[in-house]
């Protein structure tokens, strides 16, 4: 856990750190505030203003649950303010993680915006920045359409928190949020609230910005900064759709990365360039001068969408591993479909009708190896451990007589039935090399009851026949000649989803015998979007 803490101090810094100061550089010290919410609660401020010139000036904001003493951005020219969110630091309050930050019972982040414009050393133009909780905190900001917030900086944030942190297709992000909130030593009864909730109801609706933002049509200009192995992948993704369905002022920059930054992702290694990260990704004053400053920085020639297409590491001339640009997300893809067939194979034409059985165990589930991951090991890693057991189900297509490239969101059409009440079926995506490793891409996850809506759940008929549509997430990937592509199916992938009990809503865990169909009239099939070379 310790790792964990260190890891999500370093991810909350993570864009400030690109324009850090010189460790032998005098630091200003900050002006000490405590700034009144609505409610009367007092936060901790420290505002830090520039050393040279005369005010007012532009402002850089930050809202952190990680200490707002650390990881001043370094900005010459603009006022910093930094904040402890409430309950937090030395911030009065009780903490619930986000839930106060945005435009519900209590608006810190609109509250201190308004304080900020109501300051005379600012010039009535603020930019927000930050990664991870700080990106959150920005976000939940825009959903209460602030003024004088003229841009964000999001970070390997997310915008809905019940399906990127919370819930991800309905089950509980188990690693994610209990070992979160027990790591960054958040009070203890924040855990037990968001098990009582597991459904989306109006508790997670008060934290959906991205919700928020389509009501109010909010249109402050934002650069979203994401990976393909990070644990808001998603989010990052349809925070940057919702928003430019609103205005043309958004900006996407998503790389081969897990919640973090470098070439070194889960087992493998990617070429150097995966860390040139393009303008206006992590250049802090290429952003904030074009927007609070008029300077012409030549942000409106680059493309709206900056994206990594992967390929395969250590296999030289292997094509991928290249940025790309494109004017909007997603980007042309043709939604093909690869149906499930018996003797595992994984293939384009309709097979005759069949079933596959296997039992699912909570008390056993399938283990986690890899993935989007924040406090266990993230990253592409080989699936074989797991890929041998009864439980998991594999389809595989002959080797690639081709390249083949997979831009966009993944998803499972599976026809299945099940014995239990109430379950999950996963669906993971690998890329499976000559030398038989299965590196994972990406994954999700459903609970059975969810199969229609995640506000209301409907229990099964045990033994009846269902289609679950499962969101497997998304990347783009160039498959090389001769690799293989492979889904698995099963039930579980713990402790990265909580083990389902195989119940609806209460009892004693179970086993459940899970049957998926194959051909006919409820041919289970994987849709890629197939992206032309």
């Amino acid at each position: 856990m310790r790792f964990a803490l260190r890891l999500l101090v370093v991810l909350a810094l993570l864009v400030p750190a690109v324009c850090l100061p010189a460790a032998d550089a005098p630091k200003p010290a900050p002006q000490a505030f405590q700034v009144p919410m609505s409610d009367g609660t007092l936060l901790a401020t420290d505002v830090y203003l520039p050393q040279e010139g005369k005010g007012p000036w532009p402002v850089i904001m930050l809202r952190t649950p990680y200490g707002r003493q650390s990881g001043k951005p370094d900005l010459p020219g603009y006022a910093i303010v930094m904040q402890d969110v409430r309950g937090r630091g030395t911030s009065q309050g009780h903490a619930r993680p986000f839930f106060d930050d945005g435009w519900t019972e209590h608006q810190d982040g609109l509250d201190t915006v308004k304080w900020v414009l109501a300051q005379p050393w600012c010039n009535g133009r603020i930019g927000t920045m930050g990664g991870s909780a700080l990106g959150i905190t920005q976000s939940m900001l825009a959903g209460a359409n602030p003024p004088g917030v003229f841009c964000q900086q999001i970070v390997v944030g997310t915008g809905n928190l019940y399906a990127d942190a919370g819930y991800t297709g309905g089950m509980f992000c188990e690693a994610l949020m209990a070992g979160w909130l027990k790591a960054a030593a958040w009070p203890e009864d924040n855990l037990s609230i968001m098990l009582a909730h597991p459904d989306y109801d109006w508790t997670w609706a008060g934290a959906d910005a991205d919700r928020a933002i389509w009501r109010n049509l909010v249109n402050i200009p934002a650069v979203h900064w994401g990976g393909w192995f990070d644990i808001f992948t998603e989010g990052t993704l349809d925070s940057f759709v919702t928003r430019s369905r609103i205005a043309h002022n958004q900006w996407l920059v998503i790389g081969p990365w897990p919640h973090g930054f470098g070439r070194k992702v889960g087992d493998l290694e990617f070429p150097p360039n995966a860390v040139e990260v393009p303008k206006p990704g992590m250049d802090a004053r290429f952003w904030c001068d074009y927007w609070l400053r008029g300077v012409d920085t030549g942000l409106m020639q680059t493309a709206r969408v900056h994206y990594y297409t992967m390929g395969a590491c250590g296999e030289p001339g292997a094509p991928g591993n290249v940025w790309r640009e494109a004017e909007s997300w997603p980007v042309p893809a043709t939604p093909t479909r690869f149906y499930l067939a018996p003797g595992g194979r994984l293939q384009r034409e309709v097979p005759a009708a069949a079933s596959l059985h296997y039992t699912y165990d909570p008390a056993n589930p399938v283990p986690t190896i890899g993935g989007r991951n924040l406090t266990i090991k993230a990253g592409p890693m080989d699936q074989r451990p797991v890929e041998g057991r009864p439980d998991v189900l594999l389809f595989t297509t002959p080797p690639l007589p081709r390249p083949l490239e997979v831009t966009g969101r993944v998803f499972l059409h599976l026809f299945a039935a099940s014995s239990a009440p109430d379950t999950a079926f996963t669906a993971k995506l690998t890329d499976v090399y000559p030398d038989g490793r299965s590196m994972l891409l990406t994954d999700g996850i459903l609970r059975a009851s969810c199969r229609r809506s995640f506000v209301t759940p409907e229990p099964l008929v045990p033994g009846q026949a269902y289609e679950f549509r499962i969101n497997a997430g998304s990347t783009s990937i160039i498959f090389n000649r001769g690799h293989r592509i492979r889904l698995a199916v099963s039930s579980s992938n713990a402790p990265r989803f909580a083990a389902h009990p195989n119940t609806w809503r209460t009892g004693t865990p179970q086993r459940a015998e899970q049957t998926v169909f194959l051909g006919g009239d409820q041919a289970s099939y994987l849709v890629l979007p197939v992206a032309p070379l």
